[in-house]
């Protein structure tokens, strides 16, 4: 048993997985720790739940000390973390939350956090890995039968640079075709009736679409993502 005097003096917090598509991988913002127990492993952003807050009202708090509140596009409640050997400090309970971050925003971050590959996590702290992968199976059941995309999304693209980041959040291949079929047909996204700039090859323009609503909504409870069948 760890006896530090640095033992929790709140047995709840609130911990935050906050995700982001950049430079065409889904990473999760994590801050390095600097002291005991483990010290130089890298932690989610969070802290302890007061006596006179809620859990949003914690998260919200723990969050704003690493990045603006604003450059949240969606924050829900995840899960919570019980197992009574997760803290060698003493029993701590944690309540979960994942964030998501457009992909054409760059928060400013304190020295001591960074982004990180959820697919090359560094060591991490307490469960906080397993946390990361709880946020990731979420979001990616959620890009399947929500409009959670426009989270991740920059306010207007095109079908090429959305697939990008679809196929960053989900991990595997899925052809721009298909997910234009799929998301108009749910109603998802809709024409802006404008075009973007053209590349260096030429071409005919690509036009730029946007998500038909900045909130959360299910699209098709039974809908599935699935990675393409292996030949």
């Amino acid at each position: 048993m760890w006896s530090s005097p640095d033992r929790p003096a709140y047995p709840h917090h609130a911990l935050a997985a906050v995700l982001q598509v950049r430079s065409a991988r889904l990473h999760v913002m994590l801050w390095q720790r600097p002291n005991e127990p483990y010290a130089g492993a890298w932690a989610l952003p969070g802290g302890p739940l007061l006596a006179d807050e809620t859990l949003g009202a914690s998260v919200a708090r723990q969050l704003a000390a690493k990045v603006e509140m604003t450059h949240l596009a969606h924050l829900e409640q995840l899960e919570t973390r019980s197992d009574p050997g997760r803290d060698p400090r003493g029993r701590t309970v944690a309540t979960a939350y994942l964030g998501l971050i457009p992909s054409d925003l760059d928060p400013h971050l304190p020295e001591d956090t960074g982004w990180h590959p959820v697919d090359a996590l560094p060591r991490a702290a307490f469960d906080h890995g397993s946390v990361v992968e709880s946020a990731l199976a979420r979001l990616r059941a959620k890009l399947s039968y929500t409009n959670v995309g426009f989270a991740l999304a920059p306010p207007v693209f095109s079908i090429a640079e959305l697939r990008d980041i679809y196929v960053a959040a989900l991990g595997h291949e899925v052809t721009a075709t298909n997910l234009q079929r799929v998301l108009l047909r749910r109603g998802v996204l809709e024409a802006t009736g404008e075009t973007a700039a053209p590349g260096r090859a030429g071409g005919r323009p690509a036009a730029l679409y946007r998500f038909a609503s900045p909130a959360l909504e299910v699209t098709d409870p039974f809908a599935v993502f699935r990675p393409p069948a292996a030949r």
